[in-house]
């Protein structure tokens, strides 16, 4: 079958990901928010058989990704995540034309949650610009250790900036007491079908106490009243994530793969 790479129409993608809304949430949310670069394999009929993101990530879906590793190679894209089977068929041609990533993360799990837990009974609230100051750093540490490197080294302007970004846009939300951070997490996407979660903070030294499962049920709970469904990804060595992702009642719904360049 003869494919033919195009830039996709907004419809184009928002039918595409309506076949995997959980897998595809980033997809359809930028693509809904209107500032992202795509590219698509379109099949003889103009149906799209698989989608990618191009930006400072790189995200492929869907069939026949090898076909986007020259577009990969020259992309500059720090990097590759997504369903592990669509980066895994990218990476088989774009290996030969890319430096080896600096990391390699096959098999992380993608967990979601369709049904509210049990209350966690905490002090939830959406951030306000007031929290600034006390989410930038944690917001960082949050970042160095999920990515390994350290945003305020990179950019400290852009990294504030998009801080502030997410709490002006609603999509950032902690518990705060006495000035520790007892739970804090932030949405990574968010359309009609799933919000993507990101950023699980628990200050170091508070940890231990059931204060990250707590306000973990309470943020479900109040997202699960706009979604019908809450879902995120967690590296295979963070053992201690994936017990409290389970423990809240997430099922793995998937598999995804990144490559850190």
């Amino acid at each position: 079958m003869v494919h033919v790479l195009v830039e996709p129409t907004r419809e184009q993608i928002l039918a595409f990901c309506a076949e995997e809304p959980i897998e595809r949430v980033f997809l359809e949310d930028v693509a809904r928010r209107g500032f992202a670069r795509f590219v698509a394999l379109v099949d003889p009929d103009g149906r799209l058989d698989a989608l990618a993101h191009v930006g400072t990530n790189f995200v492929p879906s869907g069939r026949g990704c090898q076909l986007f590793s020259e577009l990969l190679a020259r992309s500059g894209s720090r990097m590759v995540i997504g369903d592990e089977q669509a980066v895994t068929d990218l990476w088989s041609q774009a290996g030969a034309l890319l430096a080896r990533p600096r990391e390699d993360r096959p098999g992380q799990p993608v967990y979601s949650i369709f049904e509210p837990p049990a209350p966690g009974e905490t002090g939830l609230r959406p951030a306000t610009l007031d929290d600034l100051d006390d989410l930038v750093p944690r917001c960082a540490r949050a970042h160095e250790e999920e990515l390994g490197v350290d945003p305020l080294r990179r950019d400290v302007d852009g990294f504030r900036w998009r801080t502030r970004a997410q709490i002006e846009d609603g999509r950032s939300w902690l518990w705060i007491e006495d000035g520790v951070i007892r739970f804090k997490a932030e949405a990574s996407a968010w359309t009609p079908h799933a919000i993507q979660i990101q950023q699980v903070w628990v200050d170091p030294e508070v940890r231990g106490q059931g204060f990250g499962a707590r306000g973990l049920r309470d943020l479900c709970r109040l997202l699960l009243d706009e979604v019908p469904a809450v879902t995120l990804f967690v590296r295979t060595d963070n053992p201690p994530a994936i017990a409290l992702y389970e423990s809240v009642g997430m099922l793995r719904t998937g598999t995804y793969r990144s490559l850190l360049f």
